[in-house]
């Protein structure tokens, strides 16, 4: 929701260098205009980088240019990971009784 609130002002697609203007100011010291660099998967807004992540201006900037936004998703997060991590068969923990025995180990 967040992102299209964003519009995408200037861009440079061959470097992949977009500057994405957000309508909410957050501080005298930072303007709402944020440079994006998708190449080096970066946002000056500094969420995509701390949180690996896309930012809400990454999302504007993919809806602008009609790229997938998945595509800068890190493979930790897709289906495929979170199936293959869950595939393995889980084995309910024995009864108290065999406790000790671990716990003796």
């Amino acid at each position: 929701m967040k992102s299209r609130e964003h519009k995408v002002t200037t861009y440079i697609p061959r470097e992949g260098i977009y500057m994405v203007r957000s309508p909410i100011w957050v501080s005298s010291m930072r303007k709402n205009v944020y440079t994006l660099r998708l190449n080096n998967k970066s946002c000056s807004c500094g969420k995509w980088q701390t949180y690996t992540l896309p930012c809400s201006h990454v999302l504007a900037v993919c809806r602008e240019n009609g790229s997938r936004t998945d595509t800068y998703v890190p493979e930790i997060y897709s289906r495929q990971t979170y199936r293959r991590t869950y595939q393995a068969n889980f084995h309910s923990v024995l009864g108290e009784n065999f406790w000790r025995m671990f716990l003796l180990i």
